[in-house]
């Protein structure tokens, strides 16, 4: 009689620590899985971290108008006349033009706008190209010709986000060597912004034509045996070190 009651018990406890053993197993298995998630949550590269985007942006400029003045000024020509040029190079979009209407200055807008429109044209841009608005403006403030086109900009960050702490803790980033959340991003942010042209973040631009004049010319003296690079004065290399103090 008392031998099963033993086996019994014997067997439950074995039981026990099966299930012990396996619930262990699973929360180890279940630290690594978040370990994992966490660095893969966090990037080492700062590209990935701050990546730079391409996104559409805005170029515009304002042509400020008086009461009893028609046209524009020479500061103002110049500013359109720019504005023309450079948007044949980087639009996206036809310019949109926006005139004031319902203000006292009415009819300087009209003289402003034709001199802007004719600056447009003898600057290469399509007739079709421009559309031109009316909007009313507050009578507070002083009422301008706003002139705009979409175009392709980079943009990275926003920097100075500090997510986690840079001392001593319990975070992985500081256990493993990991860098700091912000660090690159100034980096990315600047250079997104000095780019001249977007795309060539994302593909390199085609390549043109050799010069074939500086080609033949290379190609000729080849040819005859002589030196193919370019004449140099026979003072070029007297600022070598080994010249200094003769």
């Amino acid at each position: 009689m008392t031998a099963l009651p033993r086996a019994i018990a014997r067997r439950r406890s074995q039981t026990a620590l099966r299930l012990l053993a396996a619930a262990g197993l699973a929360a180890m298995l279940g630290g690594c899985y978040q370990s994992r998630e966490a660095q893969s949550d966090y990037q080492s590269d700062y590209r990935l971290r701050h990546p730079i985007t391409l996104k559409e942006g805005e170029r515009s400029v304002e042509v400020f108008l008086g009461r009893n003045r028609g046209g524009l000024t020479p500061t103002q020509r110049a500013d359109v006349l720019s504005f023309a040029q450079v948007w044949r190079r980087e639009a996206t979009s036809g310019i949109i033009v926006d005139v004031p209407k319902g203000r006292p200055n009415d009819q300087a807008a009209a003289d402003s706008m034709r001199e802007i429109y004719s600056i447009f044209v003898a600057s290469g841009v399509p007739r079709n190209a421009i559309l031109v608005r009316p909007y009313r403006s507050s009578n507070s403030a002083l009422a301008s010709i706003k002139i705009n086109y979409s175009k392709l900009v980079a943009e990275a960050g926003p920097c100075g986000q500090w997510p986690k702490n840079l001392g001593p803790g319990q975070d992985s980033s500081y256990t493993e060597n990991l860098p700091y959340w912000n660090f690159g991003c100034a980096n990315q942010r600047n250079l997104a912004a000095m780019v001249d042209n977007p795309a060539d973040l994302v593909q390199p631009r085609g390549e043109s034509s050799s010069y074939t004049a500086r080609r033949s010319v290379a190609i000729d003296k080849y040819r005859k045996g002589e030196d193919p690079s370019g004449k140099y004065s026979s003072q070029y290399d007297t600022g070598k070190i080994g010249g200094i103090g003769k």
